[in-house]
């Protein structure tokens, strides 16, 4: 079974954050397999093109056929209630 162990790299030399391989000595090396582990997830940029090109794909259908009132629908979501003093 593979070991793993967390630790950073900063230039040429490896930081451990915790504890290390214990076959390590200052003398000896290991061959070991690098994975970086990103601490901020990649985001896609919005796409507005794409987008519309779905709606236009969408409304070219008629619509979303599963909502038969589409205002009905929209209230229900919303849970729309009166404003205060109107």
């Amino acid at each position: 079974m593979l070991e793993k162990y967390r630790a950073t790299i900063c230039g040429d030399k490896i930081e451990w954050d915790g504890e290390s391989p214990k076959i390590l000595t200052n003398t000896a090396s290991i061959k070991v397999d690098v994975t970086v582990v990103s601490s901020k997830p990649k985001l896609k940029k919005p796409n507005g093109k794409k987008m519309a090109e779905a709606l236009a794909k969408i409304a070219a259908r008629g619509g979303i056929t599963s909502i038969k009132d589409p205002d009905k629908w929209l209230r229900d979501t919303r849970k729309d209630r009166p404003l205060p003093g109107r």
